[in-house]
């Protein structure tokens, strides 16, 4: 099952429900960012080097500033979602199913939870068991990549069972929790992931304070 349209759908109403200035979980983005980052990704190739490519990374950001500051209004702002909202360009490769699912199965959901989660009031949504093992299945594949910063072994956990070992060290942590839950804590967001830890106190620790995500 291809699960990247209804998620986009659900990010799209996600970020106009929220309106042009709530915050995420985005340093430096308030929602009017982050709907501009997102459309750009999709329909600007100098804005997709610069989130690809860090020495190009002004040219991204400035970008994002410029159509979002464009933006900030209602109306501007809910044309700017609508955008989004019906998709890459006729000729994108992100017309291709593959390519679509590859690049946004993931980022939609985290940016959905980003705007979701920058509340002081928010509890995880319930999710479609497939979808769940399709975010599992996009998580395994990268989890070493996300990882690559902690000076740890890695152990993924899925309370239903399933486990991934991201990283081998001789000393290891387990992180637990559902799919949704452990691709929140791999992307960054640490402080906003339903997660546990298993592992020596000074690990957990050492887990606690390294760089992760992308």
């Amino acid at each position: 099952m291809h699960f990247v349209d209804p998620s986009r759908e659900v990010l799209a109403e996600t970020l106009l429900a929220a309106g042009p200035d709530s915050a995420t979980l985005c340093e430096g983005w308030r929602t009017a960012e982050l709907a501009a980052h997102l459309y750009l990704r999709e329909h600007r190739l100098t804005a997709q080097l610069g989130m690809a490519f860090k020495p190009l990374s002004k040219v991204s950001d400035e970008a994002t500033r410029k159509l979002a500051d464009k933006s900030r209004g209602t109306a501007g702002y809910s044309k700017l979602v609508k955008a989004f909202r019906a998709g890459p360009p006729r000729l994108s490769p992100l017309k291709l199913k593959s390519v679509d699912a590859a690049a946004n199965l993931i980022e939609y959901f985290v940016h959905t939870e980003d705007v979701r989660r920058a509340t002081t009031r928010w509890a995880p949504r319930a999710l479609d068991e497939e979808y769940s093992n399709a975010l599992w299945d996009d998580l395994i594949k990268r989890a070493a990549l996300l990882y690559r910063g902690v000076d740890l072994g890695i152990v993924l956990v899925r309370p239903d069972g399933p486990r991934h070992v991201a990283k081998r060290a001789s000393v290891s942590v387990a992180i637990v929790g559902e799919p949704g839950e452990l691709l929140m804590h791999a992307h960054g967001r640490t402080q906003h992931a339903l997660v546990t830890f298993e592992g020596q106190p000074d690990a957990v620790a050492l887990l606690q304070s390294a760089e992760i995500g992308p």
